[in-house]
């Protein structure tokens, strides 16, 4: 849940990527760091686990207002994608605000994206959370893969498999070519503000 710290007059929250192993939540807060260092206050943290990273950092974001007089600061987190790691994930998603699942467009990830959608119900259920009535937003990435080698699920075979009950917003992306990496982000965190308000109200 948010932080709430009086003295600097802020709310801290939490967004965490989450996704399959190798599906684009490095390549998205990389690019994140890469364009809005300006605005970022700290390192980007990365602690490494054997073939795969969960990233932090945290800034303040664009201009979204404030929640009852305090502005906005936001941390941003990734989480191992492998099964593996799913301690790591879990441990990750204490206090989250808001979700942001990367999906991989590949054809041959279309499993892989479901069981990872399912984990995070059950992570976010250990939780108290339930995924359906909480801030998610999905990200497509890899659209930028049209070889005819590297075959890609459609978008309606994608929103069937993982936003049929969900209904959250989405967005199509290269997070290698920074296609609607900031639009993703930009959504996640008004979508919790909007909930944090709702809570606050």
């Amino acid at each position: 849940m948010a932080v709430i710290n009086i003295r600097k007059k802020e709310v801290q929250i939490k967004i965490v990527y989450v996704g399959p192993g190798r599906g684009g939540k490095t390549t998205n807060l990389e690019y994140l760091f890469k364009t809005i260092r300006h605005r970022i206050q700290s390192d980007m943290v990365s602690i490494k686990t054997h073939g795969d990273r969960t990233l932090f950092f945290d800034f303040l974001p664009f201009d979204l207002g404030t929640i009852q007089g305090y502005r906005i600061k936001t941390q941003l987190y990734t989480v191992p994608g492998q099964v593996k790691y799913n301690a790591t994930r879990k441990l990750v998603l204490k206090g989250v605000d808001g979700v942001v699942f990367v999906a991989d467009s590949m054809v041959v990830m279309r499993e892989k994206n479901i069981q990872s959608l399912e984990n995070l119900r059950e992570n976010l259920a250990f939780y108290d959370i339930d995924m359906y009535k909480f801030p998610v937003v999905l990200q497509y990435n890899k659209r930028d893969l049209s070889a005819p080698d590297i075959p890609l699920l459609d978008i309606a075979t994608l929103e069937q498999d993982l936003n049929t009950k969900l209904k959250a917003p989405y967005f199509e992306a290269s997070a290698l070519r920074g296609d609607n990496v900031i639009a993703t982000v930009k959504k996640i965190i008004s979508e919790t503000i909007v909930s944090l308000q709702e809570h606050l109200a």
